[in-house]
């Protein structure tokens, strides 16, 4: 309709358009000539096509993969944990240290702290970034440097991580899971082995777990004989103790109208440390008193801080947050290696929180993928009235899943070259992207249609000139050569569209770089071994298409390629 509009009948062709047009015609001419010395042994080409789909599947093995890359969200959260027996000041040091080291970054803008009950000794927090336009380093290096700098306070285990990147679970990015049915020293024995190695790979920035055999806990024995010739019994005791340490209130009182609690307890500077139980004082029936110290002893044994169950087995959580170049599955499969290698048959491997979410969402995509092919290749089939030229038509897709799967290694592997021998970071967006993630795996689907287009335009060709008349091999060739423009024109078409998901950058860059990397090297090297490969799949597996006489009269090639 533009051209109709915009190009006129008398209108000469432009310089460009004429030397766009000799380069096309020196193309068509060396590809028929290349395409025709090949398939004279078509059966290496086909064999490649063999070798290219077993690639696939070792690359889509091997790759690493993740629910969804991490996106820059303008803000790291940190999570602080202090010793067994750290007060509620404690905490509040720890949290006060954690502000002053993030308000000394430059893209520092605000940050929110909240302390938890001081019986678990946790806290959270979270360090809000400036804009993007008003600073240059990403939240992912501003997590390292955080991480690096709050290491440093002591009494304190810190880890630094960000939002996920899609809504659902939350915490720390890697929780890993392990049960059993032992007791919680053996299965403590277990999880500081996992621990040790998780430390000593260089994979996690922070790693800790929820199984802490470590806190001191004291109990008041009794001297029971010796109560008994007091008057006394054990529940008579506690009652005592307990009024004096238990805080609870034990009535009202009213002064200017208002109600006021009455609590009764010792002072904080005679309550600091177990031993000080001993000087306190119980009475005896005949309203002496004597000091409880007296009537008995404190024992003192190490407890764990928790005891966790998970799915009603006794269980230990191994929490993590990954560097930027291990994914949730590579953490995932070195855990679980890991585990099974220090562990006995009694212990099972689970996940919770984000990592269960990866878990769950990213099975179904080998059956999404392949219901996809099914689908397309029933629709080939019912469009050309065959079962072997739908076969033909998507051998393009292995070659295109193959550049797209290649393509991602590549930049992972020379990104880590990069890093590791000349500390050169330019490809470091690009391969954090270069992930199995839920955007690659739409570019991946994306890609069997996109694709699939360049064997229906052969084969469709091909088989017209096979009815009128052309060998098979003969008409492969003219139909690839004549339909090698628009293949190419569209190919680049999309190529080029996608560029901008490529080279995206702000928020919400990371979904569209995985996506256009995906799509535009998948798009460009499947193209290139589709011109090959298609050609040398018809000639192995295409049937033999001749005119009968009841057909209508097909149109001239000459006409069907104008």
């Amino acid at each position: 309709m533009m051209c109709s509009r915009l190009f006129g009948a008398r209108m000469r062709e432009s310089r460009f358009a004429a030397y766009v047009d000799r380069q096309f015609d020196r193309l068509h001419g060396a590809y028929t000539r290349g395409l025709t010395s090949l398939l004279a042994t078509w059966p290496v080409l086909v064999v490649m096509g063999v070798l290219l789909l077993g690639a696939v599947v070792y690359l889509f093995s091997t790759s690493s993969s993740e629910l969804a890359p991490q996106e820059d969200q303008g803000i790291v959260l940190g999570q602080v944990t202090g010793s067994p027996d750290a007060t509620a000041d404690q905490m509040l040091g720890y949290q006060r240290q954690m502000f002053d080291t993030a308000r000394q970054l430059p893209e520092y803008f605000q940050m929110f702290q909240i302390t938890g009950d001081p019986s678990v000794n946790q806290g959270i927090g979270g360090v809000m970034f400036k804009p993007w336009n008003q600073r240059k380093r990403g939240t992912d290096e501003l997590q390292q440097e955080l991480q690096d700098k709050w290491n440093s306070i002591a009494g304190a285990r810190i880890g630094a991580f960000q939002f996920p990147s899609l809504p659902g679970a939350f915490g720390l990015p890697v929780q890993f899971v392990i049960t059993t049915t032992e007791p919680f020293e053996r299965l403590n024995e277990v999880a500081r082995a996992v621990l040790d190695k998780a430390n000593a790979s260089g994979m996690f920035f922070f790693v800790d777990s929820d199984l802490k055999i470590d806190k001191p806990q004291s109990t008041l024995a009794v001297d029971r004989d010796l109560i008994a010739l007091m008057g006394l019994n054990q529940q008579s005791v506690a009652s005592s103790l307990t009024s004096a340490l238990g805080g609870g209130y034990v009535n009202y009182f009213s002064i200017a109208g208002r109600s006021y609690k009455v609590i009764p307890q010792v002072q904080q500077i005679d309550r600091l440390n177990p031993s000080q139980v001993l000087d306190y004082y119980i009475r005896t029936p005949n309203d002496s008193v004597v000091p409880v110290r007296t009537v008995g002893h404190l024992e003192t044994r190490v407890e764990p801080e928790t005891i966790a169950h998970f799915q009603q087995l006794n269980a230990v959580t191994i929490i993590g947050v990954p560097t930027p170049f291990v994914s949730q599955g590579d953490a995932l499969d070195f855990l679980t290696k890991t585990t099974r290698e220090a562990a006995s048959n009694a212990y099972r491997i689970d996940t919770s929180g984000p990592l269960r979410q990866f878990v769950q969402e990213s099975g179904g995509f080998a059956t999404t993928l392949l219901f996809a092919v099914i689908i397309i290749y029933l629709a080939l089939a019912a469009l050309f009235e065959s079962f072997r030229d739908p076969i033909v038509i998507l051998v393009s897709v292995p070659m295109a899943l193959f550049g797209a799967l290649f393509s991602m290694w590549t930049l992972t592997q020379v990104n880590g070259i990069l890093l590791n021998m000349l500390h050169i970071s330019i490809l470091n967006e690009f391969a954090k992207a270069s992930t199995l993630n839920i955007y690659t795996q739409v570019g991946l689907v994306t890609l069997i249609g996109l694709i699939s287009k360049h064997g229906i335009l052969i084969v469709q060709f091909a088989n017209n000139l096979q009815l009128a008349g052309r060998a098979r091999i003969e008409a492969v060739v003219e139909a690839a050569a004549v339909r090698l423009r628009p293949i190419l024109m569209t190919t680049a078409a999309m190529a080029v569209g996608v560029l901008p998901l490529v080279f995206a950058s702000g928020a919400g860059a990371a979904g569209r770089r995985a996506m256009g990397i995906v799509i535009f090297t998948g798009l460009s090297i499947g193209t290139l071994f589709t011109l090959f490969v298609v050609p040398a799949m018809y000639a192995f597996l295409a049937a033999e298409h001749h005119k009968r006489p009841s057909d209508d009269p097909l149109p001239s090639p000459v006409a069907q390629s104008t």
